[in-house]
């Protein structure tokens, strides 16, 4: 496995998508540019996110999901049996119309920017999900790569719409199956194919501690979970555990927030890391990416003998954090954390929804140009 330095920087995935890459989006999905020529400007988009990521020193690098439209929908691509849809399509199959359109109401991004993959037929992989993503990126960068992929629990939930999924599969248990079958392969695949870190994003497991009355949310607004979170957390373990169990050459990350789809963080969840620890504890993960440059994240945790993605900006903000305030962050965490199990990330990424980036580019950079001067900084204190 890959030796990393004291206190690695990355990021946690996402990255502003410049604006011809946006309109790029847009004519491919409507069938108006070949995938082709959407790859030539991606491919361009990326290699500008490189560039920022070695500029600003950063350890560990990812291609910032910059041929994605979310960090999740771009699977109706990859897979048969999945349509993209918007928030506002789903309006028309939701359970609970009068429900959802009250959750709509409370976005402070229009319903139809944000798209989700719904099963509408026996789900297969038609391409892998991140393979070709991982092999433009190690042939651009000699530094470690790290590749995120949405989680089993998250991509069950968002893919199960009632209405829609009950004719392929007769619950959303059923369904998972198949989810959990073609993330372990794509898992095992990037793996071999030389990934250094293999991230899964499982940010609703927030929603189910901090909103347990709430049924639906702005990423998965298709379904209704259990009224019990235990039953739905016991889920998420073992399907996680599931895609990850024995994987080994990589390091095997877990990121968990509680909303990047608006800088007024007053419509983010809130809530301490507390209830849902029992549960972390018993993930299959080498890593936790987690949320603490946001007060709305409570106080620091262990979790076992995992390692911590310290949160040390937040991406939502334009304000700079200084490297003394960082490294500060970093001092608090290594007194609960030897330095070889502590990693500096921001709370989230910076542009997970592609056209509702939270942060614009400079200051995406200026962030991890901060994070970096800090990890030296602290690094000297410890003699790494």
């Amino acid at each position: 496995m890959t030796r990393f330095p004291l206190l690695p920087v990355t990021t946690v995935g996402s990255w502003p998508r410049p604006p011809e890459l946006l309109r790029a989006q847009s004519l491919k999905r409507r069938g108006q540019l070949a995938p082709e020529a959407f790859d030539e400007l991606a491919d361009g988009a990326v290699r500008r996110c490189l560039d920022a990521q070695h500029e600003a020193e950063v350890d560990v690098v990812t291609d910032g999901e910059q041929r994605r439209d979310n960090f999740y929908s771009f699977v109706a691509e990859k897979l048969d049996g999945v349509r993209l849809m918007t928030l506002l399509d789903l309006l028309d199959y939701v359970e609970d119309r009068e429900g959802f359109e009250r959750l709509l109401r409370t976005l402070d991004v229009p319903a139809s920017s944000l798209s989700t993959p719904v099963c509408v037929g026996r789900i297969s992989r038609r391409s892998p999900l991140a393979g070709g993503e991982l092999s433009f990126l190690k042939a651009h960068t000699a530094k470690p790569v790290k590749i995120t992929l949405p989680g089993p629990y998250l991509l069950t939930r968002a893919m199960w719409v009632r209405e829609l999924t009950r004719g392929p599969y007769a619950s959303k248990e059923e369904l998972s199956e198949d989810v959990v079958r073609l993330l372990r392969l794509e898992v095992e695949e990037l793996v071999a194919g030389g990934a250094d870190v293999v991230q899964l994003d499982e940010p609703v497991l927030t929603e189910i501690v901090f909103a347990p009355n709430a049924t639906r949310t702005f990423m998965c607004a298709s379904l209704a979970a259990r009224g019990d979170p235990s039953e739905e957390l016991e889920l998420a373990v073992s399907l996680i555990n599931r895609v990850l169990s024995g994987v080994t050459g990589a390091v095997r990350a877990l990121h968990i927030c509680r909303g990047n789809w608006s800088p007024d963080e007053s419509r983010l969840l809130s809530g301490d890391y507390a209830p849902l620890a029992p549960y972390l504890e018993r993930l299959e993960v080498d890593q936790l990416v987690l949320e603490y440059a946001t007060e709305r994240a409570g106080d620091l945790h262990t979790f076992g003998d995992k390692a911590l993605g310290l949160g040390v900006v937040n991406p939502r903000t334009p304000d700079i954090e200084t490297p003394e305030a960082i490294a500060a962050s970093v001092r608090r965490a290594l007194k609960l954390y030897p330095p070889d199990r502590l990693w500096l990330n921001p709370d989230c990424g910076f542009g997970t929804f592609s056209r509702s980036p939270v942060a614009a580019p400079e200051v995406a950079k200026a962030k991890l140009r901060a994070m970096a001067a800090a990890a030296r900084a602290v690094r000297a204190e410890i003699g790494g």
